[in-house]
């Protein structure tokens, strides 16, 4: 659904789905081409998607740069480990990055480290506690940062 008009995507239409910080969190709005007039401030990566057809396979994953931004743009934020720590582990799923070092018995922010070819950079991201993992709200947040159409 559009977040601007509030009107539901028809099949191949255009949209722009935006990645926004709102008041520590980050956001995912969809807005349609016609309804988009650019990226609202806060924005931290935006892309060009077409709504799948009944005939096509659904819901599309976000592209690996805008994921990567979305990284970035969280480091330092506390509040945000838990959903730092999934996207990492997807990013490493989709080989954008991979372990360079896990964190040692006498660690004591359990961090690992990740490198990125395609940035030519290493990340540092804290280890979360399953529970903290678990939290329906990390996973709310992280489908809709990953996914475009009906799962997002």
């Amino acid at each position: 659904m559009c977040s601007r008009t509030g009107r539901g995507f028809t099949a191949g239409e255009i949209f722009v789905s935006v990645l926004v910080r709102n008041d520590g969190e980050l956001e995912r709005l969809d807005v349609t081409a016609e309804a988009w007039d650019g990226p609202p401030p806060g924005t931290i990566a935006w892309w060009r998607s077409c709504y799948p057809s009944s005939g096509e396979s659904g819901p599309t994953l976000a592209p690996v740069d805008v994921l990567l931004d979305a990284l970035e743009s969280l480091e330092g934020d506390a509040s945000a480990h838990p959903l730092r720590y999934l996207l990492a582990l997807q990013l490493v799923r989709r080989r954008a990055l991979r372990i360079v070092d896990t964190p040692a018995d006498g660690d004591h922010d359990g961090s690992m480290t990740l490198a990125c070819r395609r940035r030519e950079r290493e990340y540092r991201v804290r280890g979360v506690a399953a529970a903290e993992a678990a939290d329906p709200a990390v996973a709310a947040q992280l489908d809709a940062l990953l996914w475009s159409g009906e799962a997002a």
